[in-house]
């Protein structure tokens, strides 16, 4: 019995991993949010704020950084789990709220609220939802909803592409 060559074997594994690549369709949601990648200026309750987002470990996560007049930077990374999305919010207020997409839909990504880290108390002000609105490639809206106790808040922000 003959013994295949290393350059056949070569060949079929590298035939293998392109055949697996090019089944999986590329991911609409994914595409959407990383069409983001660039810096953005905006303004929120008619004050100034930025926000950035860039590809982070190796294209498999989105790093948005947003900072506004009056508070520190704020940090969110968006990612794949499984066939869904996951976001973690690094809040300035200290605690790390995660959320999961809903299915991109009307021009629209809402990530829902699924637990957080470093609450002190389970009625604890913290992010509950986000809503990102892509009205065209330029622009970009965030409506960040919070919840403290009872009490319900959302902040919205407009953005528009400068990079």
């Amino acid at each position: 019995m003959r013994r295949p060559s290393i350059k056949t074997l070569v060949l079929l594994i590298g035939g293998i991993s392109l055949s697996a690549g090019a089944a999986e369709p590329p991911d609409p949601t994914w595409q959407k949010l990383t069409s983001l990648v660039g810096d953005w200026q905006g303004t929120n309750g008619g004050k100034p704020v930025s926000v950035s987002y860039r590809l982070v470990s190796n294209g498999t996560a989105l790093m948005e950084t947003l900072e506004d007049d009056h508070s520190s930077q704020m940090v969110t990374i968006y990612h794949a789990d499984g066939a869904s999305l996951l976001m973690t919010h690094y809040c300035s207020m200290g605690n790390q709220v995660r959320m999961r997409a809903q299915p991109l839909g009307g021009g629209r990504l809402e990530f829902a609220y699924l637990d957080a880290t470093n609450l002190r108390a389970p009625d604890e002000f913290r992010m509950t939802r986000l809503v990102l609105s892509f009205p065209d490639s330029g622009h970009l809206i965030q409506e960040w909803s919070a919840k403290a106790g009872a009490q319900q808040h959302v902040s919205r922000s407009e953005f528009t592409r400068t990079k």
